[in-house]
């Protein structure tokens, strides 16, 4: 789950801000675009939806997982499908939703790992967590920039969100 939640965090800062250079987009509106991680900062006002609601299928942690899971492709494949020269505004939005839902898979995974694990398993759990974390950023990250060497900005953000289908297969 680390993976899943470790990939979205740099395709909103490094590859997105990269990606804008590119394009020619004014370097006050990719300033402006730091606003897009603010989710991560506010996630704590909507937790207690997730907290509170058990969706009708996989029960309370894993439904939602799977529905954030798959919301949260769906909305780097449109961050991907977006023209920043063109609108940044609609990119702006594509990345809000991104965090947004990055930040919500962020909030029912710790959830889960906190319900699911004994205390005894919580360390090694979390190590495992922080590890695939740091191996979702190296992809998105660095990965992301060298990728885009030999692709389009678009086809990456494409393979980006394809590569969260692991997170939605452990779900």
């Amino acid at each position: 789950k680390g993976f899943s939640s470790g990939l979205p965090l740099l395709l909103t800062i490094t590859v997105l801000q990269a990606w804008m250079t590119e394009e020619g987009v004014d370097l006050s509106v990719i300033g402006l675009f730091a606003l897009v991680g603010l989710p991560y900062t506010l996630k704590f006002l909507w937790s207690p939806v997730l907290d509170r609601f058990t969706l009708p299928f996989l029960g309370r942690r894993r439904g939602w997982l799977l529905v954030v899971q798959l919301l949260l492709m769906a909305s780097i494949a449109g961050l991907g499908l977006s023209n920043p020269s063109e609108n940044p505004w609609l990119l702006a939005f594509a990345a809000m939703l991104v965090t947004f839902f990055s930040a919500s898979q962020d909030i029912v995974i710790d959830a889960y790992r906190r319900e699911d694990l004994t205390d005894y398993e919580l360390g090694l759990g979390s190590s495992f967590y922080v590890n695939g974390y740091r191996l979702g950023m190296l992809l998105a990250g660095s990965g992301g920039l060298v990728l885009a060497d030999h692709f389009s900005f678009q086809q990456v953000y494409l393979f980006m969100a394809a590569s969260l289908l692991v997170g939605g297969a452990t779900t």
